[in-house]
């Protein structure tokens, strides 16, 4: 998941960036630097090439790369498995940013896709690790108009970007500005009430909770802690708060730009939501 940041300037932000709370964060990429596995693609690749680009003259070639023995190994072992897959299924390569809905040897929709952009967050004593688990999932679910709640990571990330610290509202807690303001959240808002005053006052929606240079995470279940639209019209629960879905960043389809799940254009994810049911098997590698 990639949101856009904005940011709620509160009454009490303090002009100037704040030093990070506990360690200072960093963002990894993977060095691909070992050896490439350019080889004609057999089996289930070969039938699914045919099936989108007919006729073909000569094996596809694909080039993948691995962080290491153990990520080829993964990709292998992964690859292996969907290759004796049977029945109505779902194919998702992550090299080659694909996903295929196949029933028995016949191919009945491919598109392209966004997956994980395989890179590590570390702020604040913790680390997140970015990518698209490979192997074999199961659609546990469906959802028209999927809201997003933000996980921990997403605070992280937000608040390493631009020189925050972070902060979790309780509830039932009363947070004390530097100016005298309270932060609190009251049934499912996230409000504030100024100094000398008595009235609650809930924060604006679709922004983040910044105040004293600290980015505030709301509770989980309230409407500040969720996101409408960031997931496209239509979703697939895979498990693990893994998914497939829409998105409103059209222009990442195709490259590795998630936080883990599966990004589809609109209608292509429109299109699974009607034909794939839940309970089917989705192998990814």
């Amino acid at each position: 998941m990639t949101h856009s940041t904005r940011l709620w300037l509160g009454l009490a932000l303090v002009a100037g960036a704040a030093p990070f709370a506990g360690a200072q964060q960093a963002t990894i990429a993977d060095t691909l630097s070992v050896s490439a596995d350019s080889v004609p693609e057999s089996g289930l690749l070969r039938s699914i090439a045919s099936a989108a680009t007919s006729p073909i003259r000569a094996p596809v070639a694909l080039v993948r790369r691995f962080r290491n023995n153990s990520d080829r190994a993964a990709y292998e072992s992964a690859r292996a498995v969907a290759e004796r897959a049977t029945g109505y299924r779902v194919v998702v390569d992550i090299g080659d940013k694909k996903l295929y809905v196949i029933d028995g040897s016949d191919t009945l929709r491919t598109a392209p896709v966004a997956t994980a952009k395989n890179t590590t967050l570390t702020f604040g004593g913790k680390s997140w690790r970015f990518e698209t688990p490979r192997g074999v999932r199961t659609v546990l679910g469906k959802d028209k108009d999927p809201v997003w709640t933000p996980p921990e990571w997403h605070y992280a990330e937000v608040a390493s970007e631009n020189g925050l610290r972070v902060r979790a509202i309780q509830r039932g807690q009363t947070i004390h500005l530097r100016d005298g303001t309270k932060l609190m959240a009251q049934g499912d808002e996230v409000g504030v009430v100024p100094p000398g005053e008595t009235q609650f006052t809930p924060l604006v929606l679709d922004e983040h909770i910044v105040f004293d240079g600290t980015l505030f995470i709301p509770p989980t279940g309230t409407k500040h802690r969720t996101i409408s639209g960031e997931l496209g019209p239509f979703r697939l629960k895979l498990g693990d708060g893994y998914q497939l879905h829409g998105t409103p960043n059209k222009r990442s389809i195709g490259t590795a730009a998630t936080h883990g799940c599966i990004r589809m254009h609109d209608e292509d994810i429109e299109w699974l939501y009607n034909n794939v049911p839940v309970g089917s098997r989705v192998y990814i590698f």
